[in-house]
């Protein structure tokens, strides 16, 4: 599905600029109106770090639609694969031995508001926001290695067995999930954004393969033992697309 959206995404920005254009040329006279209009862009964080880690790749398209002053339906899709292992270490990284390590890669969406909570002289479009989003996730699962625990290390004393019975791709998982987030979005040149924002997300479902829990959630991050809270984060470049200026209304006069 992503990747037919990913297909037809440079057409339908096409579509709306074009749409957009011509509603430049007939719109009205009020000295002192706004542009509202679609803002889509990627996050740059989930290259730069697929780059830099070779158990990681990632990439992540995000847009948001300003329906009042302050008010923005904001939305996320991305895919992300990840390799996870655990092993026993001591301080000098010596005879370290590896427990296992899996690869959960999947697809996720989230779909929310944004509330800008500052106040931009006229002809500013940049925004101080808060928001929460509603996500979804569904990921497959593949144990690539572990060892099986064996007290008796006479034969093996610098390790222990690998396992082969239970290597192999568990598919079906899925988690859902809510996001708070604080963020800023700063216009660099003309339509041109770069934003940043910090997200604190809590699971509300969380269906798990029988050999290996939920440990890392596409889109949601690491999930640890005992609490259903994750920490994000992403940085992006977004670009604006016009469709439309309405009437800035005047702040609330302050009471004296």
């Amino acid at each position: 599905m992503y990747r037919s959206i990913i297909k037809y995404f440079p057409l339908l920005c096409l579509w709306v600029s074009l749409w957009g254009h011509g509603q430049e040329t007939v719109r009205d006279t009020t000295k002192k109106s706004e542009v509202y209009g679609l803002r889509v862009g990627i996050d740059l964080s989930r290259p730069l770090i697929t780059a830099l880690n070779d158990k990681y790749e990632g990439f992540e398209i995000v847009g948001d639609f300003r329906v009042s002053q302050r008010l923005f339906l904001a939305a996320e899709l991305g895919n992300e694969s990840k390799t996870v292992e655990e092993a026993l270490e001591n301080a000098d990284d010596v005879n370290r031995i590896v427990l296992y390590d899996f690869t959960s890669s999947g697809s996720y969406a989230k779909l929310g508001v944004d509330f800008n909570t500052y106040q931009n002289w006229y002809g500013m479009n940049n925004s101080i926001f808060v928001g929460a989003r509603y996500a979804i996730s569904t990921f497959s699962k593949t144990l690539n290695n572990y060892r099986l625990y064996d007290s008796n290390r006479y034969w093996n004393p610098g390790t222990f067995p690998e396992g082969t019975d239970l290597v192999g791709e568990y598919s079906g998982l899925n988690a859902s999930w809510l996001e708070l987030l604080l963020g800023v979005k700063a216009e660099l040149i003309a339509n041109f954004y770069m934003g940043v924002s910090i997200r604190l997300g809590v699971l509300i479902t969380d269906k798990e393969s029988e050999v290996l829990p939920n440990i890392w959630i596409p889109g949601f991050n690491r999930k640890t033992d005992g609490s259903r809270f994750g920490v994000g984060f992403n940085y992006t470049l977004t670009y604006l697309l016009p469709i439309y200026r309405k009437a800035r209304k005047k702040p609330a006069a302050i009471a004296e």
